[in-house]
């Protein structure tokens, strides 16, 4: 991972539409200093409940995570199903918040 990317790789827990999923996710995300927002994003590994409850549309989501949760939008699929998910401001993973923890 590049040093300027935070990011999370692991299970998590997804909720849609009322649903809960148990899912894997890859998850990156990185400062906007542009407009001051954080943005995380990532995928989540095909899972083929989700794929027939959102059905290829948008939907607002939660994911939980060990560390966080966060309130985001999934999109469409990629060709393997695998769902994008993406969100702005508090990430359900840890971001370092000073150059210490930054390694740097």
């Amino acid at each position: 991972m590049p040093a300027d990317d935070d990011g999370y790789t692991g299970a998590a827990t997804l909720l849609v539409a009322g649903h809960e999923f148990r899912v894997e996710v890859d998850l990156r995300g990185h400062f906007q200093p542009i407009d001051g927002h954080y943005r995380w994003y990532g995928r989540i590994a095909r899972d083929d409940g989700l794929h027939e409850l959102a059905g290829g549309r948008k939907h607002e989501a939660e994911l939980r995570t060990p560390a966080g949760s966060a309130r985001g939008e999934l999109s469409d699929p990629d060709p393997w199903g695998r769902y994008r998910i993406l969100g702005v401001s508090t990430p359900p993973f840890p971001v370092p918040a000073t150059l210490a923890e930054a390694g740097e």
